[in-house]
């Protein structure tokens, strides 16, 4: 459970009680839970939300792939006419793949 072994979960355990004391655990148990509930509750309405947005606009789950791997295609196909042997950028012709493979930072980012 998150990287914690059974010490460990022990040893925290043993520090909260130490902290708050015996009797005010099972209230902070009760608080943790309803915030959980509360965060499951918004996180659900928001899923229907965008669920209703996507259906209101005519989205279903097929054209979302379909556009997905349109897109993706298009990526491609702009890496390799940028990146080919032959080939220059488009925004400057000086600049070649050697050159296009050693640019660091962001300006790679953007390509």
């Amino acid at each position: 459970m998150f990287g914690i072994g059974g010490g460990e979960l022990i040893f925290i355990l043993f520090i909260v009680l130490m902290l708050f004391g015996s009797d005010k655990i099972p209230e902070i148990a009760r608080t943790m839970g309803k915030m959980m509930a509360q965060l499951k509750n918004a996180t659900n309405d928001l899923k229907s939300e965008i669920q209703k947005g996507a259906d209101a606009n005519g989205f279903d789950a097929k054209s979302i792939t379909d556009i997905k791997g349109s897109i993706s295609s298009e990526i491609n196909k702009a890496k390799e006419n940028l990146l080919s042997d032959d080939k220059t950028t488009l925004d400057n012709p000086e600049i070649s793949k050697p050159e296009i493979d050693e640019i660091e930072g962001p300006i790679k980012r953007n390509l």
